[in-house]
């Protein structure tokens, strides 16, 4: 298995053959600063760029939190400035939206304090592994006297729905790993101590699949999910016409007829 490293200032970024790993590096509460989102909406297009990478983990380091969410020491010296606000959230409203819209699936975990920011950007990935233990999830904000400021209300009730939204943010709970699951916020709840290796076993086996496949699946159903259902099949034969006769496709059929498992993304 091939690696490569690079530390930024406040995340470590490792390559595994074609997965990559997305750390904040600010343990143990990991809170995300302004150089964090600086440095994360600079790093973003060059991954979805990059062939190389077909599915990406957000984690954090440390065995505590993946983050407590924005730092709040940092925002306090903004709060009265309106036009710098504005930049700050637009520019985080910008970094979800190009994880979310990426072509390549990205997974988030979760355990101890993911709040506020902490939970917005685990709602932008396309999966999510909570832990089974401490994982304590939630967008409490209102104990702030404010509201959620990264789409997490949007995301959540499009996620979970109104009545679950509702209960969380109106109240500022905090829901563990398995209540996190039962509501539908997360695909898995596993193990503390098994979560990372599950993410990247979940990102190992997400790359093995057909790329155009799986990019024009993240296309339908992240961009056309919530479209009325003719433009929902008008993109999903768009991808069916992508998909079909290129050499995944081919391989695809030939393995299954030879009853073995393809190998894709062959040159």
């Amino acid at each position: 298995m091939s690696e490569e490293k690079i530390e930024n200032k406040s995340f470590l970024f490792t390559q595994r053959d074609a997965v990559a790993i997305i750390s904040i590096n600010k343990p143990p509460m990991n809170p995300m600063s302004l150089e964090f989102f600086n440095e994360l909406e600079n790093f973003v297009p060059k991954l979805s760029e990059d062939q190389n990478v077909r599915a990406i983990v957000i984690t954090a380091e440390g065995e505590d939190n993946f983050s407590v969410g924005m730092d709040l020491k940092e925002i306090t010296g903004v709060v009265r400035n309106m036009e710098r606000m504005r930049e700050i959230l637009d520019q985080r409203l910008r970094v979800l939206s190009a994880i979310e819209n990426m072509r390549k699936p990205v997974i988030a975990t979760l355990f101890g304090y993911c709040l506020g920011g902490g939970l917005e950007l685990p709602l932008s990935c396309h999966f999510r592994l909570a832990a089974k233990e401490g994982a304590k999830i939630g967008l409490p904000e209102l104990d702030l006297g404010t509201v959620p400021a990264w789409g997490g209300s949007a995301r959540l009730t499009r996620c979970v729905g109104r009545l679950y939204s509702l209960d969380m943010i109106l109240r500022a709970k905090k829901i563990s790993g398995t209540e996190a699951y039962r509501i539908g916020l997360v695909n898995e709840v596993v193990p503390k101590v098994e979560l990372k290796d599950r993410a990247f076993e979940l990102a190992k086996e997400l790359s093995d699949m057909p790329m155009t496949a799986v990019s024009e699946m993240l296309r339908c159903i992240v961009e056309y999910g919530d479209q009325p259902l003719e433009e929902g099949l008008h993109q999903e034969r768009q991808a069916v016409l992508k998909t079909m006769g290129t050499k995944d496709n081919l391989e695809g059929i030939k393995a299954f007829l030879r009853k073995r498992k393809p190998k894709f993304n062959k040159s």
